[in-house]
């Protein structure tokens, strides 16, 4: 009986090491180190909805935004790299660095995979006392009357600061930037109330309010058009000048995460991207699919960290952190 009693204790042991040792076993915490309703939230969410369905655990999203995501940066940053924590990242990852506001960039985390790019968009007030129709109408104006015109972006040396850089420097204008806290819902926000006559956001940001006739979509600063029922409003380039920008989302996790586990999420996450009615969702969203896998994110990042630098040094705003 002892004897019996011994084995069996043995195979509950052993059953209970192997148990442990099977990832994932528990819950997935998610962050996403923006504001809800932005245009990182917006596809992260249903990415992580089937990323759920395929690990068979649940994934528990929560926000963290703030200084420019650094704040969220920071804490995936600093979790134990056991895959239960994982997160979400843009082209913030390398702007923050080369500002100055974190010693992180996107080479200090383990890369999991990319599956869409936002781009931003130019929107005008319906609400302001000063109102634009097109885009030629805000370049007269601007030429004629430098610095009268309120700009909002995201806070400075963000990804759509970079945008608005971009865009002011293309156009050879001169505005006044009103940074807000946040990213493109907090910007078109702002733009609806009339408390800044432009605005440069995402295009799924400021979807419901270009909707409700609050804001009007301008042009694009971005390589190519919007889907319909935008694809009618031209791209700055097109105008002939030199400017754009886009942002990839990503999903990160801590530095020195197991090759193993890695895998397993590698695989899970390039599943749920081509996934083809998340791939629908994002068109539907005016954000543009492209998955990457994780060994070809950093050269993008390196060859985009060369525009943000250009631009950040002209603004008198290059001073990575160390």
């Amino acid at each position: 009986m002892k004897i019996v009693a011994l084995i069996f204790c043995s195979l509950i042991f052993s059953n209970t090491s192997w148990s442990a040792d099977v990832y994932p076993n528990k819950p997935i915490t998610f962050i996403l180190a923006v504001e809800p309703g932005s245009d990182g939230d917006v596809l992260a969410r249903p990415l992580m909805e089937r990323v759920s369905r395929i690990l068979g655990q649940p994934v528990l999203i929560l926000n963290k935004p703030g200084a420019g995501s650094v704040i969220g940066y920071r804490e995936i940053y600093n979790a134990k790299p056991d895959g239960y924590t994982l997160g979400w990242t843009s082209a913030t990852i390398l702007t923050n660095k080369l500002q100055g506001l974190s010693p992180l960039d996107y080479r200090d985390f383990t890369q999991l995979g990319a599956y869409a790019t936002f781009f931003p968009i130019l929107i005008a007030s319906t609400t302001s006392e000063l109102k634009f129709n097109t885009i030629q109408e805000v370049i007269a104006y601007g030429k004629a009357s430098p610095g009268k015109i309120n700009l909002a972006t995201a806070g400075i040396g963000q990804s759509w600061w970079v945008a608005a850089k971009t865009f002011l420097t293309g156009t050879n204008l001169d505005m006044a930037s009103i940074p807000v806290t946040g990213a493109g819902a907090a910007v078109a926000a702002l733009v609806a109330g009339g408390h800044a006559e432009l605005g440069v956001s995402g295009l799924a940001s400021a979807r419901s309010m270009l909707q409700g006739g609050q804001v009007k979509f301008l042009a694009s600063i971005s390589d190519g058009r919007a889907a319909s029922p935008y694809d009618k409003f031209p791209t700055l380039q097109e105008l002939g000048y030199n400017a754009s920008w886009e942002s990839t989302n990503a999903i990160i996790a801590p530095p020195n995460l197991p090759k193993n586990i890695a895998s397993i999420l590698i695989a899970a996450i390039e599943k749920a991207a081509n996934d083809p009615e998340f791939i629908k969702f994002v068109n539907d969203r005016d954000a543009r699919w492209e998955y990457q896998s994780p060994d070809k994110i950093v050269p993008s990042f390196d060859k985009r960290r060369e525009t943000v630098k250009e631009i950040m040094q002209k603004a008198g705003l290059l001073k990575e952190a160390q």
